[in-house]
């Protein structure tokens, strides 16, 4: 085969150069120019021609064609007829094409293709017959097409694919049968195809995938069946593949963990998402110690092997969500590069002082919604930035737990009951931001070597009624307390920044905003005067940012005075005083002879009673704001 292509070649080759000579013999090219002189020769009305050397680009798409434009340039490398009405091809339409190399008939009608339609297309590389009415593959049109490189027969409605169709295409490197109505894989006609490297035979009805079905495509490198039925896989389906490195079995109904998988070795990317596998045996991947990726969510696994996931030494991802029966955390074994692990949804009680000798690379992981207990030492997880332990049942922080883990960015540990940290528990932490240490028991917080912290909760800590100083916190952005006293110390209650000058009159733009400014005003001004004024700019705002805390004080919550000015509190003294001496008179004066007292001046009576015990309340207040005057929160 390969003596027969390099002889078509250099025909093409010879024949090419011949007629170009002649082409130059009895064509004059005037002043150097083309030999088609401006508009190709030969080019169809209403189609666009472009030149590439001596050969000819033509776009005859979107035309309402009926059929192929019969004084096309022999010249012709690449034809566009795409969305078009072209219903048929007749056998001698494009015979003399010899150096096309891409033709393009997508989006016509076409329901069947005749034998010699593609006759004498000895150079074409690229057809495209996606989006048409085939009904089946062309049993004979595309056969002996040597030089095909790439065969689109998608979005048709094939359900039939002859056994000997694609015979001869023995340069064919990618197909694309997808989206058609294929119920079974056409094992005989991809056994014509030793070159293919990648096929997609997506969102098709196939149900099964028996034994050796792609046995003779051993060069085959992607391979997408995603989007069918199948329920079954052959054993040794997988059989011959010895060069694949993608698999796509998402969406499917698969019951099973597909075993045959085991007989890919240079796997690199694995997808069984969306099926309804139920479990994944011990040693499931035995046979892919290639495997990059794999992608498994969205079934309804439950239970998974302790072994499963062992000797896939390039594997980088894994997560596993909902395997509800896990009760051991599995083990990794050989799986040393992995870079993210996510175990959410288990009953995994414990980790094993090992996880970081296994994991050395590890950089996210994520445990939440188990029953964690007790958590070893991560101090060798030295590559850790992202740890999510939240929903657990997390009862202490040592001192060695997140020890020298200085690329550690973002800690989740909410929802535990976590009553105890170390002081120095997060003394090493040079890099961490995010610290979530919500709903638990802590009655302290430690805040030792926690200078880059930019958001904090703490909120659901009932028994943390402390206050916590600003100045341990400079880079603190967004913090969540238990009570709203507590955000006093952050300057809850203070007024924003502002800035007031002659080139900013907005008291709440920022410097981005600032910087967008029209710079026309500073004409006085030499740039890097401008750039210092800038620089000087930025660093009093960042002297001066804001921290946004919840909940915020308010009325009810206030932080420096039980009464937020004097006028209240010279009127509450004032309701005071008036209350006790004149309820005091009204009461003295109606009840000094009891047995002469009227019905209405028992009401009016009565009503200074209460009067006197309102003024009784406000005086309570009056009281309680002297005595906190200045340090209401502190107190509280």
């Amino acid at each position: 085969m390969d003596t027969s292509s390099a002889a078509a070649a250099a025909a093409r080759a010879l024949l090419l150069a011949s007629l170009l000579g002649l082409l130059g013999a009895v064509v004059p090219l005037a002043g150097g120019g083309s030999p088609f002189g401006g508009r190709p020769r030969s080019c169809p009305a209403a189609c666009h021609c472009e030149e590439d050397g001596m050969l000819v680009r033509v776009d005859c798409s979107d035309l309402g064609l009926a059929g192929v434009p019969a004084n096309l340039s022999v010249f012709t490398s690449y034809l566009d007829l795409s969305m078009n009405n072209i219903t048929r091809l007749s056998s001698n339409s494009l015979h003399n094409l010899r150096f096309l190399e891409e033709l393009r008939l997508a989006g016509n009608g076409l329901t069947h293709i005749p034998k010699g339609a593609f006759s004498g297309l000895f150079s074409l590389k690229v057809l495209m017959l996606q989006n048409n009415l085939l009904k089946q593959v062309p049993a004979e049109a595309l056969q002996n097409l040597h030089s095909l490189q790439s065969l689109r027969l998608d979005a048709n409605h094939i359900s039939l694919v002859p056994p000997n169709c694609f015979s001869g295409l023995v340069s064919l490197r990618h197909l694309w049968l997808d989206d058609n109505s294929l119920t079974e894989i056409p094992v005989q006609a991809f056994r014509s195809l030793p070159a293919l490297q990648a096929m997609t035979l997506a969102l098709n009805k196939i149900y099964h995938i028996p034994d050796y079905a792609f046995g003779n495509l051993s060069s085959l490198v992607v391979l997408h069946l995603h989007n069918n039925r199948i329920y079954s896989l052959g054993k040794k389906c997988f059989d011959g593949l010895h060069n694949l490195e993608t698999l796509d079995l998402n969406y499917n109904n698969l019951d099973e963990f597909p075993v045959s998988v085991r007989a890919l070795r240079n796997l690199k990317e694995l997808g069984f998402h969306s099926n309804n596998i139920k479990s994944i045996p011990g040693q499931a991947f035995v046979g892919n110690p290639s495997l990059i990726a794999i992608h498994f969510y969205d079934n309804p696994i439950q239970i998974v092997e302790k072994s499963a996931f062992q000797h896939l030494p390039e594997l980088r991802t894994l997560t596993l969500n909902g395997a509800s029966q896990i009760t051991e955390f599995p083990d990794l074994t050989g799986t040393t590069s992995l870079e993210s692990l996510t175990l959410t949804g288990a009953r995994i009680t414990y980790l094993p002082e090992t996880i970081c000798d296994q994991l050395p690379n590890l950089q996210v992981l994520d445990l939440s919604y188990n029953q964690l207990g007790d958590l070893p030492h991560f101090t060798a997880c030295e590559n850790l930035q992202k740890v999510d332990l939240h929903h657990n049942e997390i009862y202490e922080i040592k001192v060695g737990t997140f020890q020298q883990l200085v690329a550690l960015r973002s800690l989740d540990l909410a929802w535990n009951k976590i009553s105890v940290i170390h002081a120095n528990a997060f003394s090493s932490l040079l890099s961490l931001i995010k610290l979530d240490l919500s709903s638990n028991l802590l009655s302290s917080f430690p805040v030792t070597g926690l200078y880059g912290l930019t958001h904090l909760k703490l909120t659901g800590n009932h028994a943390l009624q402390s206050l916590i100083s600003s100045e341990n916190f400079p880079e603190l952005k967004v913090i969540e307390m238990p009570y709203a006293y507590q955000c006093c110390a952050f300057g809850a209650c203070d007024g924003h920044y502002k800035i007031q000058n002659q080139w900013n009159k907005d008291e709440n733009s920022s410097a981005e905003e600032f910087q967008r400014k029209d710079v026309g005003v500073f004409h006085t001004h030499d740039d890097r005067d401008f750039e210092d004024f800038l620089l000087d700019f930025d660093e009093d705002l960042k002297a001066h940012h804001s921290v946004q805390c919840s909940p915020s004080p308010g009325p009810f919550k206030p932080c420096d005075y039980l009464f937020g000015s004097w006028l209240i509190r010279i009127g509450v003294w004032t309701i005071v005083i008036l209350a006790f001496v004149c309820n005091a008179l009204v009461v003295v004066t109606i009840f000094r002879f009891p047995l002469f007292i009227s019905s209405i001046k028992l009401l009016i009576g009565l009503i200074a009673i209460v009067n006197t015990l309102m003024g009784v309340s406000s005086s309570v207040l009056a009281s309680m704001d002297a005595l906190t005057f200045g340090v209401f929160a502190h107190s509280s």
